[in-house]
């Protein structure tokens, strides 16, 4: 019998977590009667009721999901757990208290890798006993974490104007996305590029920095052999949940920023919803798309070879 969990989750939480798993690689939205999101995963499927503020996890993988994406002990109570996590935002705050990196290093992370309309967003923060702790009073954490893409926003403003801290931003647009990933073949590869192409510009502003830290990669020696290439000589740390350290964190909120502001202009210039996202309101939206400007200028909005693409233009 399939495992299964019920978690317990206020509304912020459940839009927080709605957002990771809009983000995280091998999930993909889905609809289910009275649920106001439902993602299938890596065997698990994730429904969250707003009407009584559960989320409900069911599948082979219902263990993993908890212990890894939700980072609650699985064993820690009976099949069906009711005990209130702590929330994302709360949680990387105290991760970060207890354990800041004050070393001189640059964190990566992305944005948009999961969201059919929009482009692949990646970016790089320099962080320093100097810069660490201001990193963190400024409310810099994972933006998945921040529900609001306003406070993220200003969070951001605030991160490019802090002395001693170097950043750099890649936006790659759908129509160059697209281009790219033709060329690469798989997405991995084209993340590999995006990260060291950041890495490689950080050094250049910082070129004493000995350290690059990013999320873990599926296959770790793709991003290295990416930096290698570039002769970047950064001694890289992939880890699981990187955007615990500080600059990660900061360089999350960097990409998210931008994501969010290339949608914004995008929706504006093209007069037509564009969401976040892979759901079937996604589908939907990129129907109208193609109805009003064509089925030949959806590579200028939206990542072709999702699944979506097929639904659209059937």
């Amino acid at each position: 019998m399939a495992n299964q969990h019920t978690v317990q989750l206020s509304q912020t939480e459940a839009k927080a977590l709605r957002r990771k798993l809009q983000d995280r690689a091998g999930y993909e939205e889905t609809s289910r009667d009275y649920a106001d999101f439902c993602f299938e995963g890596p065997r698990v499927n994730v429904a969250y009721y707003p009407k009584k503020g559960k989320l409900l996890v069911q599948g082979s993988g219902a263990d993993e999901f908890m212990e890894f994406v939700l980072l609650i002990d699985p064993k820690s109570g009976v099949s069906a757990v009711s005990r209130k996590p702590v929330t994302p935002a709360a949680r990387v705050q105290a991760g970060m208290a207890g354990s800041l990196d004050v070393r001189p290093h640059f964190g990566v992370d992305e944005s948009g890798k999961g969201d059919y309309f929009g482009p692949l967003v990646i970016a790089g923060v320099y962080s320093d006993e100097n810069t660490a702790a201001q990193l963190v009073k400024l409310g810099c954490q994972d933006s998945k974490a921040i529900p609001d893409d306003r406070k993220i926003a200003a969070i951001a403003a605030k991160v490019m104007a802090l002395p001693g801290v170097a950043y750099e931003v890649v936006c790659i647009g759908p129509k160059r996305y697209n281009e790219l990933y033709a060329e690469f073949g798989n997405l991995n590869r084209l993340l590999a590029w995006g990260h060291a192409r950041v890495i490689a510009a950080l050094h250049e502003k910082v070129p004493a920095c000995p350290r690059a830290l990013s999320d873990k990669f599926a296959n770790e020696w793709v991003l290295k052999m990416a930096l290698k290439k570039r002769n970047v000589p950064v001694l890289l740390e992939q880890r699981t949940k990187g955007e615990s350290d500080i600059a990660v964190a900061a360089a999350s909120i960097l990409a998210r920023a931008r994501f969010v502001k290339w949608m914004r202009d995008a929706a504006a210039a093209s007069g037509c919803e564009l969401p976040f996202g892979c759901s079937p309101h996604v589908t939907k939206a990129a129907r109208v798309f193609v109805a009003t400007h064509g089925q030949e200028r959806l590579s200028d909005v939206a990542k072709l070879h999702f699944k979506t693409t097929a639904k659209v233009i059937q």
